[in-house]
């Protein structure tokens, strides 16, 4: 156990591997509000007047206020005085559940594959109280033929309102403060990190490094990848199957992973809707010197989703002495200048001169640049903004912004809080450390940013550090490389749909995969940080969305509506098609409904559509966000602690229980061998997974399906525990995971209270004997955390 203990200090600095442990040990119950609509709940708008006990936090906004209330008027003018007086608050109640935060716990409805109940889950002595005093109302409240059938039947009716969930039936879940507490807020894990999850947006991309917008009203959004080609998607998510740019054959990149040249960075220029120009900023090789380049181009007057390629014109070339440290991002801020991001040149530690590229501002590498491309149609490409800060100083460049940066690695103008603009204008920015620190700047006109004196907050040359003249400005963060080492700068969340998020700063390190966020202190004026982690359990249990990224966080990025993206891969090289594009989703709390519509203007397409298809539901040629090595310690540690709990069970069970574990379980089967009777297999599931399958057991000499009649999740707890699993997630019915017809149905009426060591302990109408047809084969999906990986 001490081998253990000390391989588990070890890998518990991975955020990766700790959401792994503690979905596999903790296992905790995790909240999960969400609206009949299978989104997260809301503030509305306006107050609620019926309803009024969720005007702060639910599923209404006024519009179905007003509904439920014109049902509940419609249902009680079928009562005189007394009939309001007793039933009028039970209607109210159990209309307004509509409205809960829980609304699709109460009715039913997680799974959108399901009917939606007409009345609510109700608890048993709040259920007999309404039966017994206002009964008359279920016919008006429901039109279900089933409740109709039970109302005569006090237990036979609240049975058919019991939840399978007793901690969700009203009116008890009110009154649970492990429902309540905290609800509408960031959800955070055990060790406080913030759960969010994702949405896939645009797959199968190669080393997909930028993503942009026009701020021309189409909402349309361009994926550029590293070798140099741009790809139009539209608001619905399709791509054009003919690239918006093509490069290739100028840019200068290989398949080598961990190549940092290449097609690195691109921007529209803020008046785009009627200039048609956008920048890139991109890797060339002119005869035996490499360069980055910062082009010009239009889009073509014919087409508005594709370039003139003929309309290039260099704006500025900068020459690079090593292969690293291109830089990489260009974008225009608030004052309407292009802002370019140069790196130190490469190798390690700045080596070029006395003090290095990065402090040398007669040097244009290792800098952040500003100039003014309005109106270059005639005269130079550029001119220098008259307020660039060294614009007067003998022997500096007047393009020179800001210095002292080493590789900054993405770049973004904060928009500003939505209602007080608080905040707009800041350019954050991450700086990519050399041995140690990786940080996060906010970049300000004439500042020094230290390197290679510095390195996040410590020294790196000390000659330089001690030099009083150095007069630096320090990151707002940095962390050390135990946490990661190669920052990826993000953006600040100024977006409509996820309130919540407002104002925090959110980034990540591409060789980690470690997600993060900093908020402001409004008080200290210091830089909360807070990890994100992917949500565990039913934290992200709605349509559409998922909890799992490939490691190599490459990008972040912006939609014209504000909403935040990022882009990772699962192999960094440029001609890895393994980039993926996902959205970033508080499933705490949403925007009201309608708040955030907008309505794109349209685009006129010449170029054949290519639908999305998420790649989510495919195999993944790789482990999310989990590194080769961490996978080994994972393994290695879950091997220790699975012999350990194998070995006290087999102390604590009969002699006669037999429990293989679930990773042998099939290797374990020989032909000669006679299994005993109870043993159960999985089997049927398509991608061949180990966790779930229809149920086979063996019993009295030969394997047979066991049918679905009665089949419940105390059944499929007594199957998944057999098979070295904690949790039934499932009970499958309907042969979802196909008919067993090459085998006879050995049970039927299968009625388990969850704690038997097989089926056959469990009351069924004897083996062999059945009543039903291999359409009903039962199934289960099993697991050792409480939530359906799909």
């Amino acid at each position: 156990m001490l081998y253990c203990c000390d391989l588990l200090g070890r890998v518990w600095h991975s955020p990766i591997i700790r959401l792994y442990l503690l979905a596999f040990f903790i296992a905790p119950v995790f909240l999960h509000p969400q609206c009949l609509d299978f989104k997260p709940p809301f503030k509305p708008q306006d107050d609620l007047q019926f309803c009024a006990m969720y005007r702060n936090f639910g599923c209404c906004d006024s519009a179905k206020d007003k509904e439920l209330m014109a049902k509940f008027y419609k249902i009680m003018d079928n009562f005189d005085y007394y009939g309001y007086a007793s039933c009028a608050g039970y209607v109210q109640d159990l209309l307004c559940q509509e409205c809960s935060p829980y609304a699709a716990h109460l009715f039913d409805a997680e799974d959108p594959s399901t009917p939606i109940r007409t009345l609510p889950g109700l608890c048993p002595d709040y259920c007999s109280q309404f039966w017994l005093k206002c009964r008359s109302t279920i016919t008006l409240l429901s039109d279900d033929p089933q409740l109709a059938e039970a109302e005569p039947d006090q237990d036979r009716f609240c049975q058919h309102l019991e939840l399978e969930d007793p901690d969700y039936c009203y009116p008890h879940l009110v009154s649970n403060e492990q429902l309540t507490q905290n609800l509408g807020r960031v959800r955070a894990d055990p060790e406080g990190c913030l759960q969010l999850c994702l949405e896939e947006i645009a797959n199968g991309l190669r080393n997909p490094l930028a993503m942009v917008y026009a701020n021309d009203g189409t909402h349309r959004f361009f994926i550029a990848e590293q070798v140099g080609l741009v790809w139009t998607y539209l608001p619905d998510r399709s791509k054009l199957e003919k690239p918006f740019l093509n490069i290739t054959k100028a840019v200068l990149t290989s398949p080598w992973e961990g190549d940092e040249r290449g097609f690195l960075g691109m921007t529209f220029h803020p008046n785009y809707k009627y200039n048609r120009k956008l920048y890139v900023y991109y890797s060339v090789e002119i005869g035996f010197d490499e360069r980055i380049r910062i082009s010009e181009f239009r889009v073509s007057p014919s087409d508005m989703n594709v370039v003139d390629h003929g309309s290039e014109r260099i704006i500025l070339e900068v020459d690079e002495p090593a292969s690293n440290h291109n830089g990489g991002m260009v974008m225009f801020a608030d004052d309407g200048y292009l802002y370019i991001f140069t790196g130190d040149g490469g190798m390690a530690g700045d080596p070029f001169g006395k003090y290095g590229n990065s402090q040398n501002k007669s040097a244009l590498l290792g800098k952040v640049l500003r100039i003014d491309v309005d109106d270059n149609d005639r005269g130079p490409l550029y001119r220098i903004p008259s307020d660039n800060p060294f614009v007067h100083e003998r022997g500096a460049r007047p393009e020179v912004y800001a210095y002292g940066v080493r590789n900054m690695w993405r770049c973004s103008v904060d928009r500003g809080d939505p209602l007080t603009k608080e905040g707009k204008g800041r350019i954050f920015c991450g700086d990519v450390g050399q041995n140690k620190f990786e940080e996060i700047d906010i970049i300000e006109k004439g500042r020094n940013y230290g390197w290679r004196a510095k390195e996040g907050f410590s020294c790196y040359d000390k000659k330089l550090c001690t030099n009083s003249s150095l007069d630096d400005v320090l990151p707002i963060y940095a962390y050390p490389h135990k946490m990661g080492k190669s920052v990826t700068g993000g953006y600040v969340y100024r977006g409509c749909e996820y309130p919540n998020l407002n104002g925090m700063y959110i980034f990540g390190d591409f060789m980690s995969g470690r997600m993060m966020s900093l908020q402001e202190n409004k008080n200290t004026g210091q830089w909360d940080y807070h990890e994100i982690c992917m949500g565990m359990g039913l934290t992200c249990a709605f349509p559409g969305l998922i909890n799992n990224y490939y490691q190599y966080i490459i990008s972040f990025a912006e939609d014209e509506a504000g909403e935040l993206y990022f882009m990772s891969t699962g192999v960094p090289s440029a001609t890895s098609p393994t980039g993926v594009v996902y959205k970033l989703v508080d499933p705490s709390r949403r925007a009201p409904p309608r708040q955030c519509h907008y309505d794109p203007l349209p685009v006129r397409v010449k170029s054949k559509l290519i639908k999305f298809k998420p790649k989510e539901s495919e195999p993944h040629p790789t482990e999310y966000a989990v590194s080769e090595s961490d996978k080994d310690w994972l393994q290695e540690l879950m091997d220790i602690l699975k012999e350990q709990e194998a070995a006290a069970v087999t102390t604590t069970l009969p002699p006669t229980t037999t429990k293989p574990p679930r990773h042998t379980r099939r290797k374990n089967r020989r032909k000669k061998a006679v299994p005993q009777n109870g043993v159960v297999r999985l089997a049927g599931d398509e991608q061949g997974r180990d966790d779930r399958g229809r149920v086979e057991i063996f019993a009295n000499g030969e394997w047979g399906t066991v049918c679905d009649d009665l089949w419940n999740t105390k059944n499929a707890a007594v199957v998944c525990r057999q098979l070295g699993f904690r949790f039934a997630l499932k009970a499958s019915k309907h042969s979802e995971f196909g008919e067993g017809k090459s085998l006879r149905i050995l049970l039927d009426d299968v009625q388990c209270e969850g704690t038997e060591e097989s089926l056959l302990g469990c009351q069924h109408t004897g083996v062999g004997m059945h009543n039903c047809a291999h359409y009903e084969d039962a199934g289960v999906i099993c697991g050792n955390s409480d939530y359906v990986d799909a």
